[in-house]
């Protein structure tokens, strides 16, 4: 108990323990707030009990040494490295799902053929563009497989446009149960 007297507990163990425990509490507060703009709101009040404990706790230890510097640096630091570690895991997450647009002047039979090869639900529009005819082409999609349809649409148009948008909501659960056993 002697040692947590020490100056040198007051300048090395706590800013640690402060920036530890921000990084915790940004990466936590980051994730509720995916999970409330998801739709997965069951989770969020438990995730901010949990952030706000931590944060008070990091709170009291500098309030207990407000003349100590390295304090706040530790808090700043746990704060900027808590939204990166924050983002790192929301992107690992990848939860919900995406609408996927693509418009291409190229016939689109073979590009279609090869989305619902792989899986993915699509639903093909014949549209009129700046320079004339276009498809266009709506995939709903999980999060976590944007990579493989912008892989495909590369491979077969490197000149289509595409755009992604977030969805909190899938309605159709044909989606939803096809996604799944096309994943499986």
């Amino acid at each position: 108990m002697d040692f947590i007297k020490t100056e040198e507990f007051n300048l090395f163990i706590i800013p640690f323990m402060i920036f530890g425990l921000r990084v915790l509490d940004v990466s936590l507060g980051t994730l509720r707030i995916i999970f409330v703009s998801k739709g997965y709101t069951s989770f969020a009040p438990f995730i901010g009990f949990v952030e706000i404990l931590i944060w008070v706790f990091a709170v009291s230890r500098i309030m207990d040494n407000l003349n100590n510097w390295i304090f706040y640096i530790a808090y700043a630091g746990g704060f900027a490295a808590g939204t990166y570690v924050g983002m790192i895991l929301e992107k690992k997450l990848a939860i919900g799902h995406e609408l996927i647009r693509i418009i291409t002047q190229k016939d689109a039979t073979h590009l279609i053929f090869l989305l619902k090869e792989k899986g993915f639900s699509i639903t093909s529009v014949k549209a009129e563009g700046g320079l004339g005819p276009v498809s266009v082409l709506y995939v709903i999609t999980k999060r976590k497989f944007i990579e493989g349809v912008i892989k495909i649409i590369k491979i077969y148009n490197p000149h289509a446009i595409y755009t992604i948008e977030d969805i909190r909501t899938v309605s159709s659960s044909l989606i939803k149960s096809h996604i799944a056993i096309k994943r499986k």
